[in-house]
């Protein structure tokens, strides 16, 4: 029988404490103002599998974390990944996210980025009440970074002599920093110093290979899979992993076809199916999903420099969930 990964083992072990994030989130968007509570509602409602949060909360698990500060801090995590997503969508002129209307086309890219705004604030009270100035400092210094990410990539929009280099500056700095401090979390609440870095490093891997299978899934997955419209990186001229492939192997016509269709932004009928084909052509969805096995590798790597540092109260239940989750996400792709 072949093995098929999922969040199954991961969901399970962390069901409980999650319920207790689910219900930090709902009194976080109980608000006076009624926007608010009505764009957050249609966030929740738009659903999403809470990787992050549910990462911190598995974590503290491994570490067998007996306190509540963790809670908070999850749903901090959570709340933080929110609002960028309200940013990302007003930024990339989104219409659609995981199948459902996005924020900012249903009422306004200002209400979008207002709401998002407030949930960063919530986000913050919810680390100062945690107690815990390590962790506060570890999540002030990520969002920072994920900003820093962001207007990296908004720079290099357009631009086909962006290097892989470059690329993975951008993905670390906007995807992979949530993901590396929402691991972290755990060692500092529970107080083993020495774990930290490994903790970090799985995270950070792992949010590398969540990304890299994301722009990968542009090109090759369908719309009910992806969870917003295929294609939608070529139309926002995002320089990515499969293009750079793609563009490099390019002939002189296929050249001239991405010159006008990602520096020029002039895309026309039949544009975006065309180049997802020169993509899907020039082997850039499989050279895509090798770097994020690769980075895949290291995630578990770190989780084996992990187990050999545990403490006698670990649980490997929940680190094995934790590899569980590292193959799921790159399977996902498959």
């Amino acid at each position: 029988m072949s093995y098929t990964p999922s969040l199954q083992a991961l969901q399970s072990l962390t069901q409980h404490d999650l319920e207790h994030v689910n219900r930090l989130i709902l009194d976080s968007f109980n608000q006076p103002i009624p926007m608010i509570h009505d764009i957050a509602q249609h966030i929740v409602r738009s659903g999403g599998k809470r990787i992050r949060p549910t990462l911190t909360l598995a974590c503290h698990h491994v570490l067998g974390y007996a306190g509540q500060h963790h809670i908070p801090l999850a749903t901090a995590v959570e709340l933080i990944h929110t609002a960028t997503l309200l940013h990302d969508d007003v930024v990339d002129e989104s219409t659609l996210r995981r199948g459902i209307a996005t924020a900012n086309s249903i009422w306004s890219n200002q209400a979008s980025v207002l709401v998002g705004d407030f949930l960063f604030s919530r986000a913050f009270q919810l680390m100062v009440a945690s107690g815990s100035m390590d962790a506060l400092q570890l999540l002030a210094n990520a969002s920072a970074t994920i900003a820093q990410g962001e207007v990296h990539q908004l720079m290099v929009a357009g631009d086909l002599h962006t290097t892989p280099e470059v690329y993975l500056e951008v993905i670390t700095r906007k995807t992979a920093t949530l993901f590396e401090a929402a691991t972290e979390i755990a060692p500092i609440l529970a107080g083993y110093d020495a774990l930290r870095l490994p903790f970090a490093t799985f995270g950070s891997a792992l949010g590398i290979a969540f990304q890299l299978v994301d722009d990968a899934l542009d090109y090759a997955a369908d719309q009910a899979v992806l969870g917003k419209t295929v294609g939608d990186d070529v139309r926002e001229g995002k320089i990515t992993l499969p293009l750079m492939v793609a563009y490099a192997a390019a002939n002189d016509a296929e050249r001239i076809f991405w010159e006008r269709v990602i520096s020029e932004g002039n895309i026309q009928d039949g544009d975006v199916p065309h180049a997802i084909a020169l993509v899907q052509k020039h082997g850039g969805i499989a050279t895509t999903l090798n770097l994020a096995q690769d980075y895949a590798n290291q995630a578990h790597k770190a989780l084996d420099e992990i187990a050999d540092g545990l403490p006698k109260q670990a649980n490997h239940h929940a680190l094995r969930a934790l590899h569980d989750t590292v193959a799921f996400c790159v399977h996902r792709a498959m």
